[in-house]
C-alpha cells in the first residue's frame, strides 16, 4: 500500500454525539455491511467526504429504527494510519477521496458545521444504494 498523501487536517462523518477529546475506536458495525464488524475507523481530509459518511451513518440508523442524526469531527489519529483499500487504487487510482484508515482511535477536536448536506433526492439514492449493498454479497470491504 502507499504513503498517505497528507497530514490533515482530518475529519471523521458519524451519528454519534461527541465532545473535544472524545475518542473514536474500531469494533463497529460498516454503514454498509453491517454484519462486518470494522477493524479500523476511518477518516478524510475533506470535509464534504466525512460529510456523506455522516449521512450514510444516519441512514443506517434510520434503516435500524434509530433516529441517528449526522455529525463532521475534525479529528487527529493517535497512530499510525494507511490509505483506505477499500476505494484507493480498488476503485479510484490513487487516493483522490484523500480517504484513510487507522487501527488506532481518534481523537476528536471539534464538531465542523459547515460541511455539505446531502438533498432529500441524493438521500433517497443513498437509501437505495444502501438497500442494493445488503443485498449483493459479492460487495466485499477490505477489513
Amino acid at each position: 500500500m502507499s504513503e498517505p498523501l497528507d497530514e490533515g487536517p482530518f475529519f471523521h462523518g458519524t451519528r454519534a454525539a461527541l465532545q473535544p477529546g472524545d475518542l473514536l475506536t474500531a469494533g463497529y458495525s460498516s454503514n454498509y455491511r453491517p454484519e462486518v464488524t470494522m477493524n479500523h475507523i476511518y477518516f478524510t481530509a475533506l470535509p464534504d467526504g466525512a460529510g456523506l459518511a455522516a449521512e450514510v451513518a444516519a441512514l443506517r440508523s434510520e434503516a435500524d429504527g434509530g433516529n441517528g442524526q449526522p455529525h463532521v469531527y475534525e479529528v487527529e489519529p493517535t497512530g499510525e494510519y494507511e490509505n483506505d483499500p477499500n476505494v484507493t487504487d480498488k476503485k479510484f487510482p490513487g487516493n483522490p477521496t484523500r480517504s484513510y484508515r487507522s487501527a488506532r482511535p481518534l481523537r476528536v477536536i471539534r464538531e465542523v458545521r459547515d460541511w455539505k448536506r446531502l438533498s432529500p433526492a441524493d438521500l433517497q439514492l443513498w437509501r437505495e444504494r444502501l438497500a442494493a449493498i445488503a443485498e449483493d454479497d459479492s460487495k466485499e470491504i477490505i477489513n
